[in-house]
């Protein structure tokens, strides 16, 4: 199993699709919820369908019967001005093997949908996602469009998908850096990884974390610059958390907590899969780019409980629990990126249990400090249908991280409020001036559903490039 686990799931794109062509391809009619339904079909196959349980309710998938087996299906889609690229994705594992192509039908054959194509064929991507790749896909899907966003948002997902996956292994920081950089370069990103003396030198708090392991810490530095924007388009810092595997360190996790740790990496893959994204649509922005790869192990060079660490800052941390280990990945990268002066920053990582004891699994907690680019978030998550929820900064539990040894703490001296005191923390690394979102996530599907399959998924992709193109077009309105 392991040697069909792909390293570049974005390299050629998803391999669900298929050109348009002369051969034996299927129709797939959406139609609208309702009785409406049932108008595009002839009366013979209507008592079949409803027969068959098909009470034209969103999601459901009917087939029709034909001379030589199933000759079309039917998808029921709910309307509204909301988009939601899941509505799609059953058809990926709902319709029989072959090559389809989907219709619009009844009240939807008129609509003008925006994004419609490109919500389908995410949509369908997203679906038809499998870990092994070792036989081609069982339902093959005619594309409408070949270059779009949704071809884009869909190659992320799945190359995302692919590194959380990966077992780790497999993917160490070494690998994982390694991948971030050709798939950075082949997409005509400038990329770099930084490791050895240079590492302790300039992420000397990074480098404290990665020293337990015997697989050595990297950081990846890459840029990019769209082709059409000029030294004024928005300059956007991504920054992702990429620990390759969490024992907890000397905090030792139990082996419950450990059995998914190799998705400790997810904040990485999202930063790296928005990225690619943003570069594959050569949207009119600046990148720059920081991914900490380290793993935090234990071993005679390992971190301590009680550590005092300077930061690349220059402030100190005392280590008040290893477990607490990505925050320290992320606090030189965000300085780092602080002191180039970015329009926004933004950074991802599977930080803290505690968002998900507040929010589950599904919901990424959104923490910032500007009201207006939390909205922007916001508003672009919920037009996708990608949902986040904003947890507040509450400068209260401040003084939860003071110590007596250090400039602060790692961890709050308080149980409580885990979320929030991780992103007060980093908030120290981040210039108060430049608008910041910190994106706590779990990264994973705990069970398989249409279009999240269980296993590594890119939580809020679809919802921060939202709100980067909200970033492009306010810049583009005070341009003019």
């Amino acid at each position: 199993m392991m040697d069909q686990l792909p390293q570049r799931a974005a390299s050629e794109g998803p391999d669900c699709f298929v050109a348009p062509s002369d051969g034996a391809v299927r129709e797939v009619l959406v139609v609208p919820e309702g009785e409406a339904a049932f108008d595009v079909l002839p009366e013979s196959a209507r008592a079949f369908v409803r027969d068959a349980g098909f009470a034209a309710k969103p999601g459901q998938i009917a087939l029709v019967p034909g001379a030589q087996g199933v000759a079309s299906a039917l998808l029921t889609v709910a309307g509204g001005e909301i988009r939601d690229a899941l509505r799609f994705a059953p058809l990926a594992t709902g319709l029989p093997k072959g090559d389809w192509r989907v219709t619009r039908a009844g009240q939807h054959a008129q609509a003008v949908v925006d994004g419609w194509d490109d919500d389908l064929i995410l949509g369908f991507a997203m679906g038809a996602y499998r870990i092994r790749r070792d036989a081609a896909p069982a339902v093959r899907l005619v594309a409408p469009v070949t270059n779009g966003v949704g071809h884009a948002l869909a190659a992320a997902c799945w190359l995302g998908r692919d590194l959380i996956n990966r077992p780790a292994n497999l993917l160490g920081p070494v690998e994982l850096a390694d991948i971030a950089v050709s798939v950075l370069a082949d997409a005509g990103a400038h990329a770099e990884s930084i490791g050895g003396d240079a590492l302790a030198t300039e992420y000397p708090c990074l480098a404290h974390v990665a020293a337990g392991s015997d697989r050595p810490g990297r950081v990846i530095r890459a840029s990019w610059r769209g082709s059409r924007a000029p030294d004024t388009a928005p300059h956007i810092a991504l920054v992702g958390k990429g620990v390759c595997f969490d024992t907890g360190g000397y905090d030792i996790k139990p082996s419950s907590g450990m059995l998914r740790m190799k998705k400790d990496m997810g904040g990485a893959a999202l930063m790296l899969a928005l990225a690619s994204a943003i570069i594959a649509q050569d949207l009119p922005v600046r990148l720059t780019i920081r991914i900490g790869c380290v793993e935090n192990s234990i071993s005679g060079h390992a971190m301590r409980p009680s550590d005092v660490v300077r930061t690349r800052s220059g402030q100190t941390v005392e280590i008040g629990n290893t477990d607490a280990e990505g925050r320290l990945v992320l606090c030189d990268l965000l300085d780092e990126v602080s002191s180039l002066a970015p329009d926004r920053i933004i950074d991802a990582a599977t930080l803290t249990g505690a968002a998900r004891v507040a929010l589950g699994p599904d919901l990424p907690a959104l923490f910032s400090n500007d009201a207006l680019f939390a909205q922007a978030i916001l508003g672009a998550a919920e037009h996708s249908s990608d949902d986040m929820w904003r947890l507040p900064l509450w400068h209260g539990y401040s003084s939860w991280l003071a110590s007596n040894v250090a400039d602060c703490g790692n961890v709050s001296a308080k149980p409580m409020a885990g979320a929030i005191t991780a992103a007060l923390f980093l908030e120290k690394f981040v210039k108060p001036q430049i608008p910041w979102a910190h994106v706590d996530t779990y990264a994973w599907n705990d069970s398989s559903r249409a279009g999240r399959p269980e296993g590594g998924e890119t939580l809020g992709l679809r919802a921060l490039y939202g709100a980067v193109l909200q970033t492009i077009k306010a810049w583009e309105s005070s341009a003019t």
